[in-house]
Order: C-alpha cells, then structure tokens, then sequence
C-alpha cells in the first residue's frame, strides 16, 4: 500500500501500567510502519512502563499525575503538533491495536480525502468479539451519534485512530478528557472534518487493566451520552483555529 513517506508519521502510544506488553508494541509498529516516529505518553504508571519505553530508544512523555486516555491522547497530540508533524496516529500499547494495519489506515487518510480515520472492528465480521454490554454500549453510540449528526459511525469507541495535519492541530486544542472516542467524533463531524472508517482486525487485550471495569460501566454509557447530546449542540470551534 502506498504511503506518502514525504510526511512527517508520529504515532502516539498512550500508556497506563503496559509494562507486559508495549516493547513488542512498539517493536511491531517500527515493523509495519519503520518511517514513523513513535513517542509513548506514560500516563503516570506505578508499573516499570517508562523503563520498558526507555529500553525501546522512544521518546517518552512523562505525565506526574494520571490524566487518563484523553489527557495523554491530547499530550500525544500537542507533541506532534509542536514538532512540525503531518499526521498523528493512536495505537495503543495494550496489543488490541494490530499494527499490521497501520498502512491501510494512512493509505486512507491519504487518498480518500479524510481528516480523520477510524480503525473499525465492524464493517466486518472478524476477529474481535466485543461482550454483550461493550456491544450494546457501541451500538448504543452509533445510534445516538447518528440522531445527533446524520452520520453513521459504526465503531464510535475506537481509538485506533489517524489524524491529518489539520484535524491534529484541532484536537490538539480541543480532545474530550474523559472517554473521549465518542465525543471527539461528534465535536469533529459539528465542526466540519470529515471522517472515514476502514476495517480492521483487533485482538482482545494482551496485558495490563482495561480504563473501563466492569462497576464503570454505567456511568461510561452515561456519561459519554450526556456528552454526545451536549458537544451536538456546542458552538462550532474551528473558525477559531
């Protein structure tokens, strides 16, 4: 697949206690994307992730306080923009991201005049097997980002995400802190970035504590509706990029 090596790729891999698993991460993106630089954002782990990412030779934005997923995605973010980078992906270091699909992503960032494109588990049927409540909570956003903005996204909790250079300085300034997939994708399509999703095979975790337990999972559905319904009716931002 064809990728403009012309561009600058910085690949952001947010990190909360992936000691287990983020060198062979890592290891695999420099094998399916060698012209990128990776950088990981440790997100104030208690575990050795930082060691683990020193040993890798990477870049390490090193958080004193844990902000969770959207606060390191937006470190991740900043970095990139402040370093002259074109365009930014989100890979995570807890192995559900395969990077072998991190060519089809850029390929279709580049050539189907997307700012945005999302890594979906559901435009086929393969590989990941969500729960019956992660299903019913993704589906229950896709409709619902649909009610608000006339869009289909099937798999609105993905973070395996690319960035154009436009749409990196938005988020940049504006990513959700909190759960942030669904909302960020509302507050783009509200100020007009558009967005794609090609699919992709994920796996379930490989080591280290999914964000979202169990007992989070109520307020995770609430809250993130709540936020949907609240940023679908936001005054646009872009204009004052």
């Amino acid at each position: 697949m064809a990728i403009n090596i012309q561009k600058k790729i910085c690949i952001i891999v947010p990190a909360y206690n992936e000691e287990g698993f983020l060198a062979e991460v890592v290891g695999d993106i420099r094998k399916y994307c060698p012209e990128a630089q990776i950088v990981v954002v440790n997100d104030a782990s208690s575990d050795s992730t930082k060691l683990v990412a020193w040993s890798q030779r990477v870049p390490v934005l090193d958080l004193p306080t844990n902000l969770g997923i959207g606060g390191a995605m937006q470190t991740g973010f900043l970095y990139a923009v402040r370093n002259g980078f074109d365009v930014a992906m989100q890979v995570d270091a807890d192995g559900q991201h395969d990077p072998r699909f991190i060519p089809v992503l850029l390929e279709a960032l580049g050539e189907r005049g997307a700012d945005m494109v999302i890594g979906s588990r559901f435009l086929e049927r393969v590989g990941y097997r969500a729960s019956f409540m992660r299903l019913f909570g993704i589906r229950f956003f896709a409709w619902l980002i649909g009610m608000m903005t006339n869009r289909r996204v099937y798999d609105a909790t993905s973070g395996y995400r690319a960035y154009n250079k436009e749409a990196l300085n938005f988020v940049a300034k504006y990513y959700p802190s909190d759960f942030p997939e669904p909302e960020s994708i509302v507050i783009m399509l509200r100020n007009g970035f558009k967005i794609k999703e090609v699919p992709v095979v994920m796996k379930h975790r490989q080591a280290g504590t999914s964000s979202v337990r169990p007992l989070k999972g109520t307020y995770f559905v609430v809250s993130n509706a709540v936020a949907i319904i609240i940023s679908a009716f936001k005054r646009r931002l872009r204009s004052s990029l």
